[in-house]
């Protein structure tokens, strides 16, 4: 049996990540009070008819405090039967989760005639803080659209054809932020830029002419091995220690050239050796 356990603060992106699960057969459960989890997974193992079922529940500031503060026992208490069960912590800005309420209307679950909705979105922070510090993925939703959340959705936690540790290393562009959610990051922004070649602006780090002007510069060469080095020996002992998921973002300043060309050749050279390695370049969508 798998379990996924999607929570996060109102406005994240949470029934948007329930309707990709249950489109990809999951049964979905939103808003479970927390104190039923250990008996909803119990039922699943003993009444289900599918041989590997997959159940996917919502639990979020809805729910009781009590059974929030009860989070880390009740997650005990299911992994304790053996099953697999991760956690997906979804979040966005404080200015990005007001932006989402004011343009739809809705009222937040904590907001009250005596809790303007700023207060709600913080107070809501802390009352999941038992569960985001659990979390095996978090995502920042912040610069997401629906359907990159989909795809980062899809990537992240559906595409793990084997056991163990899902690597993604991603490129990114520091003027739209740096990705929140990483675990290592690498600033590639002192090496030469194709963006001052005119023939190259419009390209990007997935076409040839990039590939061979970047390939050419002893710089990038030079980058490319020192960080290669230390992700062949490091990489394998975050595996170990049984993380479930790992974040490695490269970043220059667009996220157009330098980073998604290292980005590409990091993530090959990964792949000859570790099981669950993923390539994404967020911001050439």
């Amino acid at each position: 049996m798998r379990l996924i356990i999607v929570s996060g603060r109102s406005g994240s992106g949470k029934s948007t990540a329930l309707d990709v699960l249950e489109d990809s057969g999951y049964y979905c459960i939103d808003n479970l009070p927390a104190g039923l989890l250990p008996e909803l997974a119990e039922r699943a193992l003993i009444h289900t008819e599918l041989a590997q079922p997959l159940v996917a529940v919502s639990i979020d500031a809805r729910n009781l405090p009590s059974h929030l503060s009860r989070f880390p026992e009740l997650l005990d208490e299911v992994r304790s039967r053996h099953i697999q069960c991760d956690i997906l912590y979804l979040d966005a800005d404080e200015e990005t989760l007001l932006k989402r309420f004011s343009e739809t209307r809705r009222r937040h679950p904590l907001s009250s005639a005596n809790r303007s909705l700023a207060e709600a979105i913080r107070d809501e922070s802390n009352l999941l803080g038992p569960i985001s510090d659990l979390a095996d993925l978090k995502v920042n939703t912040t610069h997401l659209n629906l359907y990159q959340l989909r795809d980062t959705i899809k990537l992240r936690l559906l595409n793990q054809p084997e056991p163990g540790t899902a690597f993604l290393v991603e490129s990114f562009g520091f003027k739209r932020g740096m990705p929140v959610d990483a675990d290592l990051v690498f600033d590639v922004r002192c090496l030469p830029n194709p963006y001052w070649k005119p023939e190259l602006r419009e390209q990007s780090g997935l076409d040839p002419a990039v590939a061979e002007y970047l390939a050419a510069q002893p710089d990038v060469e030079e980058m490319y091995q020192d960080i290669s080095s230390y992700l062949l020996k490091w990489l394998p002992r975050f595996a170990a220690s049984n993380r479930a998921y790992v974040t490695i973002a490269i970043g220059c300043t667009g996220g157009h050239h330098r980073s998604v060309y290292l980005t590409e050749r990091l993530g090959k050279a990964l792949q000859q050796s570790l099981k669950n390695v993923q390539v994404r370049h967020r911001d050439l969508s």
